[in-house]
């Protein structure tokens, strides 16, 4: 490869100058920390206005009513005040509708609206991936997603203040839910949370801090009384709670059992299958694997397809049943495990050159260090595997929300080169390839989060619907996503115009409106363009498609002369 011109920190920041070989390390580095946003600047944003009306709107509320128009949307401050008629489909509208007083008309006669979309399993750029916050709340909103669920979104005392500043809008960002791990805290002065009694404590503190739930994982320290402990406790204190099932803990706590001892949701595909093995509830590990080693912990997830039972069996609705029963939640994160299906498709989709921070992009690159960044030497036969994981997989979410039972939309963005906000999309699209019909993926991405959200609160939730009443959070498009969800992506997507046989990008959100206030879509991409541009800039990097597989950034070509 020839890299002329560009500056030696730039070939070494990239990764297209070796650097000294390191000793192997056995797990990956801590998570990083993560600095605040911005302040909202003038001009982020409209809003909110006394008076606000959307005009000429085909409404799909989010209950999985059909879409019905034209309406008018009519908004006093943060709430939504009147749906009005605006007219008869095939007719002209009406003209000079009521109301006549509005501060604030948007004209979006002719376009879509749905509730703003919850990712209900999210972490905000870290410090190693991104400036600051502002990077994966831009991207979030410019995808329509309007309210986060932070599993963790931050270290508690970052995760707390952003909160705070979001639901003041003192910052461009979702709403934030603040889940926290087990002992996380600075103010925490008990130690270890690995007895009952330390759990419980350390629940009764964090709830005192202000925190919505916890993210539990069934690590060394959260045996199956431990974890017990957690949930009894959470729900009593009206916390949420959501749980990864990691194959440490798993084989004493799977998804069947977390769910009769309280746990909320599921989350990713962890301990499902683990319920439903042949062969007793411990996986049949290759006798060289090591759990630390990351290839080897997600290369051998997918044999967990050939290892339980039947898709349709009787343990296999049994357990849907049990879980349903529970009232257990399902967030199934297809797409953060996609790029195991497909890794070249993942690697070069087309958002990286323009909206991936180049520190993201190094932290995707196959590393021992950087937790999900392990393709070492991925293979066609591991791709097969994951690509059959993932028929029964699918198969097993779209039977539990045919009998009934909840399943949301939840990313985990940031890694496995899934940038934020691009990565719930392709959520979107994989609930759809699971079985649901469009109707049911927004209700997934709308709704049902935000019942998982306020229910532990015994509330009902004021996002999730537009309705009269419910806070004005919105997503307008001019294409009609039930139609095409790739139009949801902020790069669009390509058609071919009839009339002058040329192909056009097309799509993308145009308006999000979070509390009342009414944010370009554009704006706020062109906004982390302009982030990623200074970034590759300061790291004395090419402005344009650096970090890009095409071009080799951040990969070592062999040339099989010895010579790299």
């Amino acid at each position: 490869m020839c890299f002329a011109g560009l500056s030696l920190l730039a070939l070494v920041a990239g990764g297209a100058i070796a650097q000294p070989a390191k000793a192997p390390v056995e797990a990956v580095k801590p998570r990083a920390g993560a600095n605040p946003a911005p302040a909202r600047a003038a001009g982020e944003g409209a809003g909110p206005f006394r008076k606000m009306v959307i005009r000429g709107v085909t409404l799909i509320d989010g209950s999985g009513a059909p879409p019905r128009g034209p309406v008018d949307i009519v908004i006093e401050n943060d709430v939504i005040a009147d749906i009005l008629p605006a007219g008869t489909p095939g007719l002209p509208f009406k003209q000079a509708r009521a109301p006549t007083d509005a501060d604030y008309e948007l004209d979006a006669t002719g376009m879509f609206v749905t509730p703003g979309f919850i990712d209900m399993h999210v972490h905000g750029s870290t410090d190693d991936k991104a400036p600051d916050l502002s990077y994966s709340y831009k991207l979030w909103l410019a995808h329509g997603v309007t309210t986060v669920r932070g599993v963790d979104l931050a270290p508690m005392e970052v995760s707390l203040s952003e909160r705070a500043r979001s639901a003041r809008n003192e910052i461009v960002a979702p709403r934030i839910f603040a889940y926290q791990r087990p002992g996380q805290g600075k103010g925490w002065t008990g130690g270890r949370t690995n007895t009952p009694e330390k759990a419980r404590a350390w629940v009764q503190w964090a709830a005192k801090q202000g925190i919505d739930g916890i993210k539990l994982l069934d690590d060394p320290d959260q045996p199956p009384e431990v974890m017990a402990a957690i949930m009894d406790e959470a729900k009593k204190l009206k916390l949420g709670t959501t749980a990864h099932l990691s194959q440490i803990g798993v084989g004493r706590m799977n998804a069947e059992q977390a769910g009769d001892a309280g746990l909320g949701t599921v989350t990713h595909f962890y301990g499902h299958f683990e319920s439903l093995l042949k062969n007793g509830p411990v996986q049949n590990w290759p006798v060289d694997y090591n759990y630390a080693d990351e290839q080897d912990r997600f290369g051998n997830v997918a044999n967990l397809a050939e290892e339980s039972v039947e898709p349709g069996s009787d343990r296999w609705w049994a357990y849907l049943e049990h879980q349903k029963a529970n009232h257990v939640t399902f967030d199934p994160t297809m797409t953060i495990y996609a790029a195991g299906r497909d890794l070249m498709l993942a690697r070069n989709a087309d958002w990286h050159d323009k909206y991936t921070m180049p520190q993201l992009w190094n932290f995707y690159m196959s590393s021992r260090e950087n937790h999900g960044s392990y393709f070492y030497d991925w293979t066609t036969a591991i791709e097969v595997k994951w690509r059959n994981f993932y028929h029964k997989y699918m198969r097993l979410i779209n039977d539990y929300k045919n009998i009934g039972g909840r399943v949301t939309t939840g990313s985990d963005s940031g890694f496995i080169f899934k940038p934020y906000g691009f990565g719930y999309i392709q959520e979107l699209e994989l609930l759809q390839e699971a079985g649901f019909n469009p109707s049911q993926v927004i209700q997934s991405a709308t709704l049902n989060g935000a019942l998982t959200l306020y229910d532990p609160r015994g509330e009902v939730p004021p996002i999730g619907t537009v309705r009269v009443g419910k806070l004005a959070d919105l997503v307008i498009l001019k294409e009609n996503p039930l139609q095409n969800f790739k139009t949801l992506y902020g790069t669009g997507t390509l058609r071919l115009n009839e009339q002058t046989q040329r192909l056009e990008r097309v799509g993308g959100v145009s308006y999000t409106v979070k509390d009342g206030i009414v944010y370009d879509a554009k704006k706020l991409l062109a906004d982390v363009a302009d982030m990623v541009v200074a970034e590759k800039r300061r790291m004395g990097m090419p402005e344009q498609g650096a970090a890009s597989p095409v071009t080799g950034w951040g990969i070592i070509y062999s040339t099989g002369t010895g010579k790299e």
